[in-house]
């Protein structure tokens, strides 16, 4: 489980583009281990679905923080 864990020093060190395509690829994994749990019953890695919703609002809460920081630096001037 832990291995799958993005380090939100991680997260910050990407650029815009290239969180967005990590959050899009995010959310087909999340997509796909929820089919299939939805059809197994008993997902492969039931920590799995956990692991990635969390990176999912790490990357979101970190867009959010830049988002915010950008608009008080403009409120400031």
């Amino acid at each position: 489980m832990g291995k799958y864990k993005l380090h939100p020093d991680d997260i910050r060190e990407m650029s815009p583009e290239e969180r967005r395509e990590k959050l899009q690829e995010l959310k087909a994994e999340l997509l796909r281990e929820m089919t299939s749990k939805s059809v197994a019953g008993v997902p492969e890695n039931p920590g799995r679905v956990r692991e990635i919703k969390r990176n999912i609002a790490r990357i979101l809460t970190i867009e959010r923080e830049e988002e915010l920081k950008k608009i008080r630096e403009a409120e400031k001037r």
